[in-house]
């Protein structure tokens, strides 16, 4: 089993790439998605933001997300194991239904969690909460530490993707 302090920065990159990819997958960045993410791109942007990163911030919050699904994965993994992180994905798949969310991002997200934890919890011997706390540490990277410089540069990374 690997040391839980060294798992969590490992784990966080890891959820920080899975969200990151599945959310620009979904095109998170192009538009607001669902009802309140266009206000909060403004309040980005009108802080001096960029919009594209303020509309996948907007429809982050406003919506489960592949952050959201990865999160709850982690946890429904924690607690139960693989039946807890497929309780899971069907949580995160009836809230964004609940949310009118035209997509798939949080559903595919759970999916997603769940089997690279289970994986990695597997076969290289990672601690299942290391997950529950690394993905609150990539998530608070995105959204917590400054929404100005967050939306920026997924604004960049949207623009070269795109």
């Amino acid at each position: 089993m690997i040391d839980i302090l060294l798992a969590i920065p490992i784990a966080a990159v890891i959820c920080l790439l899975l969200f990151g990819s599945i959310d620009f997958f979904w095109k998170l960045p192009k538009t607001g998605g669902v009802s309140g993410a266009n206000a909060i791109e403004k309040a980005i942007e009108n802080t001096g933001g960029d919009k594209n990163g303020g509309w996948m911030i907007g429809n982050i919050v406003t919506s489960p997300d592949a952050s959201a699904g990865t999160l709850l994965a982690a946890c429904g993994f924690y607690i139960w194991g693989i039946p807890g992180a497929i309780i899971s994905i069907v949580l995160v798949f009836a809230g964004a239904r609940i949310c009118a969310d035209k997509g798939y991002a949080g559903t595919s997200g759970a999916f997603a969690a769940a089997i690279v934890i289970w994986l990695l919890t597997t076969f290289a011997g990672f601690p299942p909460e290391s997950f529950i706390v690394a993905c609150i540490i990539a998530i608070l990277f995105v959204q917590g530490i400054s929404t100005k410089y967050a939306s920026r540069i997924i604004g960049k990374i949207w623009r070269k993707l795109s």
